[in-house]
């Protein structure tokens, strides 16, 4: 006898994601004196805490320009204001709702008209791509310049074996699916390939790799300067190469989507990380509470944006 699959509710998955990230941070509070980080975040440097804002509206425009050039190479023509009115939207609902993407299909499908849903979709999911492509990028290279240049930030045994097994893997894996994966036959091999060749054409063709490389590179560096602030803000200060090698495993844990954009998951790893520079685990809360509430609080001209949208939609025929 088979047994039916089970399926939840997404009413019933959300709060899970909700009471997920909830259970992390009580346990967090608890491990790492969370009452010591309310006071640290209270006497945080507001001059700081604005450089953080200032990084991540950087890179809040420089997302939408790259989303805009991506659309472009599917035949989606979008104004500069309106990607970026449309990114802050995407933003706040995703800072909003449980899994991190729902902001991102929602764009897609406003942005359909012009070609198609899926061609609108594959121009969201690439210009996502592209900014976690060239984060893992900047972090690999900080990973070889701190084991090539001594003197910098020591990675301890028990964390360079497992972050260097990440490495050859990502890239490993990368490697073996553009390969192997294209040489599939059947509806397989075209599942593969051609997801594989839009993307390379939307990123990477000539006349606008270079644009695709400066913003992805600049969006990630906004990011890592964003959370670097914000650990400055409450008295932990991480050089270039500590900053480069630490914060980007703690912005990735905040794609998996088992809790509320990354909340729980991101001050566990930064409670764990963090340490490994001299600071405290109570510093490691305080700057990756700082980091979210920067995040969140950036997102906020979004409210802006979904107003616009509901106004446009309410007048629309």
């Amino acid at each position: 006898m088979t047994l039916p699959p089970i399926s939840l509710p997404p009413q019933a998955l959300r709060a899970g994601q909700v009471a997920l990230g909830l259970g992390l941070i009580v346990l967090l509070w608890h491990l790492a004196d969370g009452a010591q980080a309310v006071r640290m975040l209270a006497g945080a440097t507001p001059g700081w805490l604005a450089a953080a804002l200032a990084a991540l509206t950087v890179q809040t425009v420089l997302s939408a320009m790259r989303w805009r050039l991506t659309a472009a190479q599917f035949g989606i023509p979008l104004k500069p204001g309106h990607a970026v009115r449309e990114y802050y939207l995407s933003q706040i609902v995703n800072q909003s709702l449980p899994g991190g993407v729902i902001g991102d299909a929602g764009r897609a499908m406003r942005a359909r008209q012009a070609a198609g849903l899926l061609a609108s979709g594959q121009a969201v999911a690439f210009e996502r791509l592209a900014g976690q492509v060239a984060l893992g990028l900047l972090f690999a290279a900080a990973v070889a310049g701190t084991l090539a240049v001594p003197g910098g930030f020591d990675w301890p045994g028990w964390l360079l074996a497992p972050v260097l097994l990440a490495l050859a893997g990502a890239g490993g894996g990368t490697l073996v699916l553009a390969l192997a994966g294209a040489r599939l036959p059947g509806r397989l091999g075209r599942a593969v390939a051609e997801p594989g060749r839009a993307f390379v054409r939307a990123t990477w063709s000539p006349g606008i790799r270079g644009r695709q490389a400066g913003m992805s590179l600049g969006t990630a560096l906004c990011n890592v300067a964003a959370f670097a602030c914000c650990a400055a803000a409450i008295g932990v200060t991480l050089p270039p190469a500590t900053a480069l090698a630490l914060v980007p495993p703690i912005l990735f844990t905040m794609l998996a989507p088992v809790t509320v954009s990354g909340w729980g998951l991101r001050e566990g790893a930064a409670v764990a990380l963090l340490p490994l520079t001299g600071a405290t685990a109570s510093e490691g809360l305080a700057a990756s509470v700082a980091f979210g509430l920067a995040v969140l609080a950036a997102a906020l001209p979004g409210i802006v944006s979904a107003g616009v949208a509901t106004r446009a939609a309410a007048i629309r025929p």
